[in-house]
């Protein structure tokens, strides 16, 4: 199937096409003899402007801006590292070439290479000189034009072809190639990935691989998604954590590991949520969640001034300080806090059902007393803008954690909140092969009942514990949320080169 041209303006671009091959130009040539950036060149120049230097330059970019006149032509091009005029005239590169780029067979949107000496024009801005043109690709789909128009507030409206935040998403390469701000939210998700690793790195921790593919899924309390192996007639899952995988190379005597990469949950999608997502988790052996939540607050805070220049930003019309000591509060009385229902008042499901709804909270009908609790956090989730670690979660609904020695019911486990944003989750992890196995045949009963969040029993991991694993403490954090509160994003979408959507045309239900 040939493509063909959906408007007016495509079959336009196409003939212009063909005209550049009948006039003997290869409009996506071979080879590509750039020796500056943008950058580079701007640089440069003005290193020896002073001393009446020359600087030659071949720069190459996307053309942006254009200015046609008689004999004489500006245009600008941008490449990764800026922008940057091009002063072509007619007599400096052929009739021929200036007669193409007056008749706007080269135009905006195509990507050229400009050869010449640097200038700065009347007017003062530093400029190529162009004394050879090359076409190094030809656009045959014109870009989404940006408008944007201010509002009496300050703010800034964006308005035409992509108003519609789902359209940009779909097209993401379009939105970057027109629009520069979101093109330094994925640099500051670079540096945040970066720093992260920076971090870990320095602390001694070992970066690893675990697999992807998995034959029991853990680590989590979420629903995978299933694959098939056909070489193997085996049934396979995307994983949903790293957890399991990290914590049997405790076992093989590594004393800090960390991996950064994708995980894959097969639940809604929402402005916090998205069915892939980035992953960082770590494991320290020695450590319990008191030094787990120093370690967090050191980690986080570091990323903060590394990416942004300092440990307060402002998110979403808040300015948030990630310096420690973060507010530490229990889960018990957070949700009090917010709910007015004290969980702990109320040990069986029905009656903390009733109770929440006689408060006129939401209480999902058939919903366990666990996962009541755990619904229970949305109402204080919000309210949580400053760093907030909330402690000693419910034994029922953390199979992973160690139950702490003064309680039998509470478990060492912390989540940790920025920005009204669920960030992190962590334990004291369990060493105990024969109380693991038990919290697994626990949760085995809700899984065969139907409980898609429940964990199956790994049999593996059992056995990789009997050899003996050393008390650690382990964590874990959604980097893409992270990098909402860095880039000061409402939506995880935004955060995400190519977020999962809808096909084309499903409003869903």
């Amino acid at each position: 199937m040939v493509w063909e041209p959906s408007n007016q303006l495509e079959a336009e671009r196409l003939e212009k096409l063909q005209h550049l091959r009948s006039a003997g130009i290869d409009p996506y040539p071979n080879r590509v003899k750039r020796t500056h950036t943008t950058a580079e060149a701007v640089a440069a120049f003005e290193t020896v402007e002073a001393a009446g230097g020359a600087v030659t330059v071949t720069v190459c970019g996307r053309i942006v801006r254009r200015n046609i006149k008689g004999k004489v032509s500006f245009m600008h091009i941008e490449d990764g590292a800026g922008r940057l005029q091009l002063f072509v005239r007619v007599d400096s590169i052929g009739e021929a070439m200036y007669t193409l780029v007056k008749e706007k067979a080269i135009e905006l949107g195509d990507f050229v290479q400009a050869t010449g000496t640097m200038m700065r024009t009347k007017t003062g801005e530093v400029s190529v000189n162009v004394g050879e043109l090359v076409v190094l690709a030809k656009a045959l789909s014109p870009l989404p034009v940006i408008k944007q128009q201010t509002l009496d507030d300050g703010t800034v409206k964006q308005y035409g072809e992509f108003s519609d935040p789902e359209e940009r998403y779909r097209q993401r390469y379009a939105d970057l190639a027109v629009n520069p701000d979101v093109r330094e939210i994925f640099r500051i998700r670079a540096r945040t990935l970066a720093a992260l690793r920076r971090f870990l790195d320095d602390e001694g921790f070992l970066e690893v691989e675990t697999p992807i593919l998995q034959p029991i899924y853990g680590g989590a309390a979420a629903r995978p998604f299933v694959t098939h192996h056909n070489q193997l007639h085996q049934d396979l899952y995307l994983r949903i954590s790293f957890e399991l995988y990290l914590k049997r190379l405790m076992v093989g005597m590594y004393d800090g590991v960390y991996e950064i990469g994708r995980d894959f949950r097969n639940e809604g999608v929402s402005r916090k949520h998205n069915p892939e997502f980035t992953q960082l988790e770590f494991y320290k052996a020695y450590i319990d969640y008191y030094e787990v939540m120093d370690l967090a607050e050191r980690l986080v805070s570091s990323a903060a001034e590394r990416v942004t220049g300092s440990t307060r930003i402002a998110y979403q019309g808040h300015e948030i300080d990630f310096a420690p000591p973060w507010r530490r509060v229990t889960l018990r009385d957070i949700t009090l806090e917010h709910t007015g229902v004290d969980y702990m008042a109320h040990p069986d499901a029905e009656g903390l059902r009733a109770a929440l709804r006689a408060k006129g909270r939401h209480a999902a009908d058939g919903a366990t007393w666990g996962r009541l609790v755990n619904d229970m956090l949305d109402y204080a989730e919000p309210h949580m803008m400053q760093p907030h670690i909330v402690i000693d979660y419910p034994r029922d609904i953390s199979p992973l954690a160690k139950v702490k020695p003064d309680d039998s019911q509470l478990v060492e486990r912390f989540e940790f909140f920025i920005g009204g944003l669920e960030i992190g989750n962590a334990f004291t992890e369990i060493n105990d092969p024969l109380d693991q196995e038990q919290r697994f045949i626990d949760m085995g009963r809700l899984y065969a009942a139907g409980d898609e969040d429940a964990h199956p029993i790994d049999e593996d991991y059992l056995r990789a514990m009997r050899y003996g694993m050393p008390p650690n403490g382990g964590f874990g954090m959604g980097v893409d949320r992270l990098v909402m509160l860095f880039a000061d994003l409402p939506n995880i979408r935004e955060a995400l080169l190519f977020p999962h959507l809808r096909e084309a045309g499903d409003a869903g239900e």
